[in-house]
């Protein structure tokens, strides 16, 4: 882990275009985000909270503004350069869990090892699925896992690299209540012992106030 702050954003902006015209869905948007801080970024859907993820983990370019991942400013690469700047530093978790179905559970969390050139890749993955409560699973295909059983595995593919930054958007979204919860309980409790950082986009304000602070989109703005 390094001191570097993990995320800094400053007057972000994201136009896109439609069939009736430009539609703006970030305006203006601040944020700073310290070492280990875990903010939960909250609002109504279509409040803009999946799209401000997207532009601070260097998805989507920003129509104005900044976005500064670690000090390096994501405007000033392209998106090989981005992808390198992520790769081990800031991984992320998604409703959809996207997992690779040709892949077993253990082969999707020892890859992103593997690409990094990580020693012991395969044993890391043992030691991550059992950390989650799925060291009898490794040998399954997503399809025969069910919905909390694949979320801990991207959970585990997501903090298996040792990242500095973890960003969440809606991970608990296609879950039921108790799976939910239990997911929950390992998210942030595999970032409090790996000293991650957390972004958490998320509708649940349970979840929500489980973080060190909490923030509100409002129509592409952020309040505190």
């Amino acid at each position: 882990m390094t001191d570097a702050v993990p995320l800094a954003a400053e007057a972000v902006t994201l136009t896109l275009p439609s069939t009736a015209g430009p539609v703006e869905i970030l305006r203006g948007v601040s944020m700073r985000v310290e070492p280990r801080e875990r903010v939960a970024v909250v609002g109504a859907s279509g409040s803009g909270k999946s799209s401000l993820l997207a532009v601070a983990a260097g998805l989507e370019k920003p129509t104005g503004g900044t976005v500064a991942l670690f000090g390096r400013d994501l405007g000033a690469m392209d998106e090989d350069g981005r992808a390198r700047l992520r790769r081990g530093r800031a991984t992320l978790v998604f409703q959809s869990f996207h997992l690779l179905p040709n892949m077993t559970a253990e082969e999707n969390v020892a890859t992103p090892l593997e690409i990094d050139g990580r020693r012991g890749a395969t044993a890391t993955a043992r030691d991550w699925l059992n950390r989650v409560g799925l060291s009898k699973r490794g040998g399954h295909y997503p399809h025969q896992l069910s919905g909390g059983e694949q979320q801990r595995v991207a959970l585990a593919r997501a903090l298996a690299v040792r990242p500095e930054l973890l960003f969440a958007d809606e991970p608990t979204g296609n879950l039921d209540a108790r799976t939910a919860h239990a997911v929950t309980d390992l998210m942030f409790e595999l970032t409090a012992e790996s000293g991650a950082a957390l972004v958490l986009v998320t509708h649940d304000a349970e979840l929500a106030a489980r973080a060190d602070r909490s923030v509100t989109m409002v129509d592409g703005r952020l309040t505190a």
